[in-house]
């Protein structure tokens, strides 16, 4: 067992520190106390270097303790723009053609689960950001331009910035080793004054706890450091920098015109550093303080700053070089030991480290009580009484301080259901207990809401994710089980399965309007996929029924089928449950089916794809006749059981064989469930043969789903034939749209409609492995369509991870598709080399889309290089 590996078993306090500082707090709905509901314009970037924070920090590179009381992170000026960098900046959702989007590069490239060692990069331009620029250049492109970006600029293109590297090592639980080198990659020396930060998070303002606690000046470049929680802690800066002192409290002078009697508020540094205000504290005292080193770096050199945060006042920086050695050494033996049986390129062993640095720098402190957010704090004017009846109202119950997994901490810095459970499937191949530990948060009491639905994301708990939670627990398991020698953690699957449930009959009795098994959802994680936006209530009482949402159903039924079958063995009773999720499954599939000649199912025989379906109160039926990954969700509905469980569980068994011989007409839909093949394994799946290959011809057709980089998430078949209905009146139309999207369902960056998305394509691929279970080598494909050529399923799979990564990795001419036209990212030896896991990417290039550093779902790739 390597070091790190007896850290995560050992536990010992390793995770309290960690990069739980967000990237971006401005701008979100957590810190919006507007009536309308206007969380962009509520605290913007240019507001945020003055306006305390209600619930969280944010800061670049940031580190704190899981309760958010302390917090460090670095700040930086090129003496040429009109503030310090402190926070990254981007556009907000109105601001952007595609939608919000951050205008920087930085990089997540190395951290170990308990963030014993942890790396990042940030790139800073020598000249003066070109904030007016980015915001004015993106708002004057239509939403059929590709977005303006910071590198678009030039600003790079003379190699005039700094490469800002911030590395974390820790020799204790509370002893933190910090290093910052700058490298200056320009022909000329260049200034650069450097501050880390350190401050407390402001829990003294609101009227709730009136403990302020101290930072002050402990002489020789020690910052003292004193909370009643976390107890004493200095921060030792080598080189004895001037040290700067203020407080993390609102300029109300700025924002309201108004004297408060306060003095050093929380922008004081910046405007002490910028334009030599009198903004500091001269008594070195307060609640926010940074070390100012004033350096010049000489050209293609480097400067280290070495600091070091601890609870140990005797520390000092003798042991500081051969800490980070060591931690540095054990990181490697961690990753070494979990990639010797993957591919042994570099290139994937890279790109494998640095998307699970992305998942792990992607934790973040998620604080936010509902009850308090619309009620008002003591101190704090009463909130509008129009929030009362407005955004998250009806979650008053939610109320969570806790380590969440983020899917991009500046574009998306909180939480979503569906996203989260993605993560966890990469996150459990590092740390197990903590992806166990985030499923369970989801379900916990101070999340579900009591009538049993699952937070969705910030913007709108009360919308719908497609429920993948189960078939996340239910991988976990597995995966868990395989690695302890085939001992499952039974008290993990009981626990979640039974909040499971709850949420298995909200999505029965609140998502299925007629009670026919067909399922709505609205647009359940895929936004701007249909052909209007399928949130909408519509006018005249018809309602969408979605293929994607019934067949989510069908394979949440059978997660719970394999789930409730695995607790059988340790407890009979689960055989009635396993039974009764079975009975759902089969009466989903039926539902599904066309029965008879009124077309009410979701399967077309002319077309031989699922569509959505949009059903009037007179009952007549109009197709959605969209080629989409909504028609490919239900090839995920699949499980393989074996046929010795079936024997042993007479209550499952039985219930079986009473379809086969009571509703044959619903058995028959389902395929090979009663026949088990050579290795004794039955097949539960909506899809028989057939149903399966015209999919499979669908999806493997280049001129269709197929693209050089994994499956798009609209048929290219749209490009020339778009689709378009007419509904009350009003033409809606979808077209194939290869990168953004020309819609403006959702906002701007809504983005279905063509682009390849990671999680689709893994959970493609998984259900393919699944189907070669049952069908064996024999079974075969052509793949691609029409190219002569035959696979068997399993390698049909690896042919789409190939496609898949060949987004990342460098082809034989050295370019890397994610990078795109981008000839510095393609060929500069500083910037090659290191990833960026995009939201999405082009569905023709595979160039990288939308959010930059959504890690979370992106970082599946990870598993796919195991």
């Amino acid at each position: 067992m390597d070091a790190e590996k007896a850290r995560l078993k050992e536990g010992n306090g390793w995770k309290k520190w960690g990069p739980y500082v967000s990237d971006r707090q401005w701008g979100t709905v957590r810190e919006d106390y507007s009536a309308n509901g206007d969380a962009w314009n509520y605290i913007t970037h240019d507001m945020a270097r003055s306006k305390a924070y209600r619930w969280s920090e944010e800061g670049i590179a940031g580190i704190c303790d899981d309760e958010q009381l302390l917090c460090f992170a670095i700040a930086l000026w090129n003496k040429k723009d009109p503030i310090i960098k402190e926070r990254y900046f981007g556009l907000s959702n109105p601001e952007g053609n595609h939608g919000e989007d951050v205008k920087e590069l930085y990089y997540y490239l190395d951290s170990t689960p308990t963030h014993s060692y942890m790396k990042m990069l940030y790139k800073y331009p020598q000249s003066e950001y070109p904030y007016a620029w980015l915001l004015d250049e993106n708002k004057r492109r239509s939403r059929s331009e590709r977005e303006f970006e910071l590198i678009d600029t030039g600003i790079f293109n003379e190699d005039k910035y700094f490469d800002v590297f911030t590395e974390y090592a820790k020799n204790t639980a509370d002893d933190i080793l910090i290093k910052i080198t700058i490298y200056n990659r320009g022909a000329e020396a260049g200034p650069l004054i450097v501050l880390p930060t350190v401050w407390f998070r402001n829990r003294w303002a609101w009227g709730n706890n009136d403990y302020k606690p101290a930072l002050e000046d402990d002489s020789h470049g020690i910052i003292d450091i004193f909370h009643k929680e976390l107890g004493q802690f200095w921060l030792k800066a080598e080189g004895e920098p001037e040290l700067l002192f203020c407080d993390n409290e609102t300029n109300t002078k700025r924002f309201y015109n108004y004297d408060d009697g306060k003095q050093y508020y929380k922008d004081g540094i910046n405007d002490f550093i910028v334009n030599g205000a009198e903004t500091i504290n001269p008594k070195k005292t307060g609640t926010k303080a940074a070390a100012k080193y004033d350096l010049l770096i000489p050209a293609k050199q480097s400067v280290t700053l070495r600091l070091r945060l601890t609870k140990e006042a005797k520390r000092s920086f003798d042991d500081f070089d051969e800490i980070f050695r060591t931690r540095q050494a054990e990181a490697d033996d961690f990753y070494n030991n979990l990639q010797q049986h993957a591919s042994d390129t570099t290139d994937h062993g890279m790109i494998q480290r640095q998307a699970f640095a992305g998942m792990l720098w992607s934790k973040q402190f998620y604080h936010y009580n509902i009850h308090k957010w619309l009620h008002g704090d003591p101190a704090g004017p009463k909130p509008p009484v129009e929030r009362l009846n407005g955004r998250n109202s009806k979650w008053e119950h939610l109320n969570t301080r806790d380590i969440v997994s983020m899917p991009d901490k500046w574009e998306y810095p909180w939480f979503a259901a569906w996203d989260l459970s993605f993560h966890c499937l990469a996150l459990g191949s590092v740390d197990m207990s903590f992806a166990k530990r985030q499923l369970l948060l989801l379900t916990r009491d101070w999340y579900m809401h009591p009538n049993g639905q699952l937070p969705a994301y910030e913007w709108d708990f009360g919308d719908v994710n497609p429920p993948v939670l189960a078939m996340a627990t239910w991988s976990l398991y597995n995966r868990d089980k395989s690695d302890n020698e085939g001992k499952g953690d039974t008290m993990f699957l009981e626990r979640i399965f039974h909040k499971l449930m709850l949420y298995f009959t909200w999505w029965v009795n609140r998502k299925d309007a007629q009670g026919n098994n067909i399922f709505e959802g609205g647009f359940l994680g895929l936004d701007n996929i249909g052909v209007f936006d399928r949130n909408a209530q519509l006018p005249y009482g018809q309602h969408l029924e979605q293929a994607d949402g019934t067949s989510w159903m069908a394979v949440y039924s059978l997660n719970m089928v394999r789930i409730a079958a695995e607790l059988t063995t340790h407890d009979i009773a689960y055989a009635d449950i396993a039974s009764k999720f079975f009975e759902h499954f089969i009466y989903i599939a039926g539902a599904m089916d066309n029965l008879g000649n009124n077309q009410e199912g979701l399967w077309d025989n002319e077309d031989g794809f699922f569509y959505d379906q949009l059903r009037s109160p007179d009952g007549a039926i109009q197709k959605m006749r969209v080629r989409s990954i909504v028609g490919l969700i239900p090839l995920f509905a699949t499980e393989v059981l074996d046929d010795e469980y079936i024997m042993n569980s007479p209550v499952f068994k039985d219930r079986m064989k009473w379809f086969e011989n009571n509703r044959p007409d619903l058995a028959g839909l389902v395929s090979r469930w009663n026949e088990k093949n050579s290795e004794g394994k039955h097949l539960l799946s909506l899809l028989r043969g057939h149903r399966m290959k015209s999919l499979l011809k669908y999806m493997l057709d280049e001129n269709e789903f197929l693209s050089p980089h994994g499956i798009r998430a609209l048929s290219k078949y749209h490009l020339g034939n778009p689709y378009t209905v007419a509904v009350d009146g009003r033409q809606f139309s979808v077209k194939y749209t290869p990168a953004e999207s020309d819609s403006g369902l959702f906002g701007g960056n809504s983005n279905w409609r063509g682009p390849v998305w990671v999680p689709i394509n893994y959970l493609i691929i998984d259900s393919l492995h699944r189907f070669h279970q049952y069908y064996g080598d024999a079974y075969k494909v052509e793949c691609p369509t029409n190219s002569g050529n035959f696979m068997n399923l399993k390698e049909i799979a690896d042919y789409l991870y190939y496609r898949l990564l060949k987004i990342f990795l460098r082809e034989e001419n050295g370019r890397r598709a994610v990078y795109g036209d981008y000839e510095k990212l393609q060929n500069d030896p500083n910037f090659k080399d290191y990833i960026l896991f995009h939201e999405y990417f082009d569905g023709d290039t595979g160039r990288g889309l939308g959010a930059s550093h959504q890690t979370g779902w992106t970082g599946l790739v990870a598993n796919c290089l195991l």
